[in-house]
């Protein structure tokens, strides 16, 4: 959700300070090198006099250097005092150290003494991967830079969150770090994330992943020196050069190494791949009930319905508007959804109305939760609500009011059972543009919260499909938009300017407390904001999943978020923001879920189909609906000041819907089984076309075709108002989706032409085993209850494989059945651990190729069988 924020680009300040540059700056020296069985540590003494070009030089610095298994190298550059910002352990657990042997190591460290650099090199091939020689370390009390040389043409990828190419640009590109509030997804800006994991792939096919783990602001500059020479230079305003290389060497593995150091994706429900629906606007409960009622009527199937602010009673946390959210109502709603095997998510902001009568605030002010200004007053902005403050997210006691506050409003018997919650607004987004907002006076002034300003909307008497008969569709529409330190701890150094540092990054909302908490504020543990800003919103996330655990004890909770950081995926799932219902908003929805599915680590993401800004035209929304189906978050959401966009207003995108979430729903058990991969190994859910080739070149720039798990390409129409598409088939066999016929791929292009609206082009790659469910089913709750047919797509070889999960779809920990399919040319076997016991069976498989083969069966799914050709 958004507020249309003044856009304000800051180039990144020049290198000059008093006269000064920063070729002026010496560097350090490496002493007192001590090696030991997995690595070495040494000191680095500035060389000469500081050159304080940004801040004043540290002098001391230490350098440890850990050969941690045999794919993970870590290198950590920090002050000997210990007093710089690190991220803290309880935020991002480092991983465990696993003490590699330098001599297996598949990387290798090496270093140059004075001035100090260091190379990360492949230990078999020599091939250098990181190389920091030619430009010297500068440590100052608001700066670091660190720069590394980059092979000619380099294929990088990462660096989120932004909206730009999926393949990174290589000249004159600067990457920001500083989430923030992003209305229409800014082009080459920071938006609501940070995430500084880059890919790097190379021509021999091997890859390799460097992460910083640093939350401070930083740009990171990708260019070239005026000789040519291609570079990659980290630009940070404080913290500390804790880097983690990791050798791959496939891009796949390169991924899962990532996700060893910042955590396993979280395994989300089985329901939350189901088609959602939400809009900022529905005005009361009864058009809730009314959207579902008409998904039905259209006979398209919804899964999840989501409630934005607008059930909030003035814009409050944990309350619903008495007059068009009454609780009774809204109890009956949610009862009548899970009735239909259908689910409700709500949203949750970060902002609480300073409000004395209001229970929320008045339970976190005993607790004393709140951020709060140096003289111990409450830090004040504004939000939704007005007058807001937010919880200090490092205070030891946040948790349990937070919790205690789900547990009072979502109680399953008093209050709404909802099955998932949503946090938006956490990067986090303040209304106060400045610092010299009076919070009291701007709520005042733009009347925030604005009471409804109409009556509640009358009935038509017309009874709504599927709801009790009190439920009926309201008359017209409602159209509006939104108003309104000490030695060795760590906590950051004393005497920065946390307002203005002379090192400016390139935040798009202007200076570095536009539009977000003051970075003076100090958390409860002694940081400030300057050094945690970026953690805000994976730290409301973490706490509301661990809030949603203590509702419903051993099942997965569904959180979605807004703002993220490096690791989050192995807590929540995130939406990309707010969009714009535009044909490049589509096209770029690809290549950020490629980003954050393939490097990010995290899987449970996509954009608000149709988009949420703007007039959703129907032929980009009909694409869109096709699109999304094939990605894993699936959520149509439009704002309030956006005409509807829900499927079933246009008969192209009804079309399309109906067939995209049909194709989804017989996918949903292989999308599942991806899901569960991608969290127990960190296999990645969406693959971009070079990790299934990484040999071939043709594929390391495409960005507008994927692989939805390892085998299903989707090649999607991209050009506006198209009807053909010129899509890239490597050299393989491919089956339609949608026909099972073979096409044969000869690691060319192809133009596929009249490709209605409500087509996606969809393939089968061969050598793979596709469990699907039969057709029917109007929910995920229903689905379950399908039975199977596979699909056997040999390869070249004439061989396939495939497998399957299955579980209740909710439990934490719990049995599951992890069943493999094998086709050997001649004989089709099935195995596996059979823990699970599923009420259904599979009906057929079906062995594709000029003449598919089908054997009926049915087979049970709880134990191993085979049969021949």
């Amino acid at each position: 959700m958004k507020k249309a924020w003044t856009s304000i680009v800051i180039g990144a300040i020049a290198s000059t300070v008093h006269g000064s540059t920063i070729e002026d700056c010496l560097g350090y020296s490496a002493s007192h090198v001590s090696h030991s069985s997995n690595g070495l540590v040494a000191d680095l003494t500035l060389i000469g006099s500081p050159c304080n070009i940004y801040g004043d030089d540290l002098k001391s610095l230490k350098l440890q250097v850990e050969y941690q298994g045999d794919s993970r190298l870590h290198v950590k550059i920090y002050d000997a005092n210990r007093q710089v910002y690190q991220i803290p352990e309880s935020v991002l657990p480092s991983p465990p150290n696993n003490r590699g042997d330098p001599r297996q190591a598949a990387l290798k460290f090496t270093y140059t003494t004075s001035p100090f650099s260091f190379a990360v090199s492949r230990s078999d091939s020599g091939d250098v991967l990181f190389n920091t020689s030619g430009s010297q370390l500068i440590f100052q009390s608001q700066y670091v830079r660190l720069r590394t040389q980059l092979p000619q043409n380099p294929n990088l990828y990462g660096l989120g969150e932004h909206t730009d190419t999926f393949r990174l640009q290589t000249n004159n590109y600067i990457r920001t770090f500083w989430n923030a509030e992003s209305p229409y997804v800014p082009r080459m800006s920071n938006l609501y994330g940070s995430h500084p994991i880059y890919l790097e792939h190379r021509n021999s096919g091997h890859s390799h992943g460097v992460f910083l783990r640093n939350s401070n602001g930083m740009n990171i500059v990708i260019n070239q020196t005026e000789s040519g020479g291609q570079y990659l230079e980290y630009n940070t305003i404080g913290g500390v050069l804790d880097f983690y290389f990791l050798a791959g060497p496939s891009p796949t593995e390169v991924s899962k190494q990532y996700a060893e150091v910042v955590g396993l994706p979280a395994m989300v429900p089985y329901w939350s791949f189901g088609f959602m629906q939400c809009k900022y606007g529905y005005w009361d409960v009864n058009e809730l009930a009314e959207v579902v009622g008409n998904y039905s009527t259209a006979g398209i199937p919804l899964d999840v319905l989501w409630s934005d602010i607008d059930y909030m009673d003035l814009r409050q946390d944990f309350t619903t508007d008495p007059d068009r959210f009454p609780i009774p109502k809204m109890r009956e709603l949610v009862h009548t959804l899970h009735d239909r095997g259908q689910k409700f998510v709500m949203m949750v902001d970060p902002g609480i109305h300073r409000k004395g009568d209001y229970g929320t605030f008045a339970r976190g002010a005993e607790k004393g939760v709140f951020l709060k200004a140096a003289d111990g007053s409450y830090y004040r902005g504004v939000q939704w609500a007005g007058e807001v403050v937010w919880p200090d997210w490092f205070n030891p006691n946040t948790q349990d009011w937070w919790t205690d506050e789900f547990k009072r409003f979502f109680d399953p018997n008093t209050g709404l059972d909802i099955d998932g919650v949503w946090n938006d607004m956490n990067e986090i987004s303040n209304f106060c543009g400045d610092v010299n907002c009076d919070p009291a006076q701007l709520a005042h002034d733009t009347n925030t919260p604005p009471p409804p300003s109409h009556p509640p909307r009358p009935n038509t008497g017309r009874p709504i499909p599927g709801f009790p008969s009190d439920f009926q569709p309201s008359s017209f529409r409602v159209r509006g938009r939104r108003e309104a330190e000490s030695r060795g701890t760590m906590k950051g150094l004393p005497g920065r300017n946390l307002f203005t540092p002379p090192y400016r990054i390139k935040n798009h909302v202007g200076d570095l407390s536009a539009g977000t908490v003051y970075t003076n504020i100090t958390n409860y543990d002694g940081t400030v904001q300057y050094d945690t800003h970026n953690l805000n919103g994976l730290l409301m996330a973490a706490h509301s999943r661990v809030s949603m655990l203590a509702r419903r004890p051993g099942k997965r909770p569904f959180v979605l978020t807004r703002s993220t950081f490096a690791g989050a995926g192995n807590k929540v799932a995130h939406w990309f923001g707010d969009n714009y219902s535009a044909w490049d908003d589509y096209r770029f929805s690809i290549s950020q879920m490629l980003a954050f599915a393939a490097v990010h680590q995290m899987p449970m993401v996509g954009s608000d189909v149709c988009g949420f800004n703007g007039n959703a035209q129907e032929n980009m929304c009909a694409r869109w609906a096709l699109l999304g189906a094939f990605q894993p978050f699936y959520r149509n959401h439009a704002d309030i000041s956006a005409p509807n966009q829900e499927f079933y207003l246009w008969a192209s995108v009804t079309e399309a819907a109906k067939k995209a979430i049909a194709a989804r729903y017989r996918l949903l058990d292989y999308i599942y089984t991806a899901m569960y991969r991608s969290s127990t190994t960190g296999s990645p859910i969406v693959n971009p076309m070079f990790f299934t080739y990484p040999n071939d070149a043709n594929t390391f720039g495409i960005q507008t075709q994927y692989f939805f798990g390892d085998s299903i390409l989707v090649s999607p129409v991209i050009d506006d108002d198209a009807q053909s598409v010129t899509i890239y088939l490597p050299d393989e066999i491919f089956y339609d989706f949608w026909t099972f016929k073979p096409v044969r791929g000869n690691g060319q292009q192809v133009t596929l032409n009249n490709v209605a609206y409500t087509d996606l082009p969809v393939y089968i790659r061969g050598g793979s085993i596709i469990p699907m469910r039969t057709d029917g089913a109007n929910s995920t709750t229903a689905l379950r209850e399908h039975n199977f047919n596979i699909i056997v797509a040999p390869g070249l070889d004439g061989k396939a494989s495939g497998s399957l999960i299955l579980d209740d779809g909710e439990s934490l920990e719990g049995r599951f059945s992890d069943m493999s399919f094998s086709w050997d040319g001649k004989e089709f076997r099935a195995d596996g651990k059979f823990w699970y016991q599923a009420n259904v069976q599979i009906e057929t498989v079906t062995i594709l190729g000029d003449e598919p083969v089908t054997k009926k069966g049915p087979w049970g799914l709880n134990k191993r069988f085979s049969f021949h050709s």
